[in-house]
């Protein structure tokens, strides 16, 4: 069954382990996405999503609206909107807006049964 919905109305929940980062599921598995899952992150200024890996999962990324810096392997890229970037599996990420406006970006990923996330503690 087609789903249509304002992404306004979606909810957004803390991101674990962040600070200021939110994630909104806009599409997902319990809409009846057999492929695909799609969401929206929001980085508040000063937030951060701590370098972190998922082993199996890709993940294509659409950057909606402001600037920030995002982390792939320990090389800094900043990215803005319009920007895209591609994340194989199993590589480190993470997120830092140092910018001071909210950032948002659109992140796709494949459905997996499990979803499973290692967090990097970087000293």
């Amino acid at each position: 069954m087609a789903v249509v919905r304002e992404s306004g109305k979606v909810p957004k929940e803390p991101v674990d382990r962040s600070k200021g980062a939110y994630i909104k599921w806009l599409i997902n598995r319990k809409d009846g996405a057999k492929n695909f899952e799609l969401r929206k992150f929001i980085l508040s200024p000063g937030g951060i999503i701590p370098a972190h890996l998922h082993d199996d999962i890709e993940h294509e990324q659409y950057v909606l609206k402001g600037r920030y810096t995002i982390i792939i392997d320990d090389k800094e890229y900043t990215v803005k909107e319009g920007d895209v970037i591609y994340i194989p599996p199993g590589t480190v990420h993470g997120y830092i807006n140092d910018s001071g406006e909210d950032a948002e970006f659109l992140c796709i990923i494949p459905v997996r049964e499990s979803y499973k996330t290692t967090w990097i503690n970087k000293k």
